[in-house]
């Protein structure tokens, strides 16, 4: 077991590299950092999210929910609006296409006796001209 004194001290690069030793010894050792600082890369910065904690997964998800949420909410608010100014301009729109159907009654009703009348001569000069030949 080792002792508060007999800790090892972190080994650099520069060390490793710097001792006098064998060429395949030296080979490995680079090779063994080489392959420990690829080990650690992963979990630091290219698979963030596939190494994800739990936690992690579910605060990702709130705050994915959370944003759909507010802009759901942002096109129920410009639709809220459209229809509330439909609401105060369709009242307005409504009553001024009643008082000019309104009006218009008396007219139309006037053109539709001159059209039955001109249809009873039209039917009148018929029968003359059928009588007639």
């Amino acid at each position: 077991s080792f002792g508060p004194s007999d800790t090892p001290s972190p080994i650099s690069i520069e060390a490793v590299v710097s001792r006098p030793c064998s060429e395949p010894m030296r080979s490995r050792a680079v090779l063994l950092l080489a392959l420990g600082a690829a080990a650690l890369v992963p979990s630091h910065a290219v698979g963030l999210r596939s190494v994800m904690n739990p936690i992690r997964k579910v605060v990702t998800m709130l705050q994915s929910m959370q944003k759909k949420v507010e802009e759901e909410g942002e096109k129920e608010k410009g639709l809220y609006e459209k229809f509330m100014c439909y609401c105060q301009s369709g009242n307005s729109d409504l009553s001024a296409s009643i008082s000019a159907a309104e009006l218009k009654v008396p007219a139309v009703s006037s053109d539709i006796e001159a059209s039955e009348a001109k249809l009873a001569q039209a039917k009148e000069d018929l029968k003359q001209a059928q009588a007639d030949r």
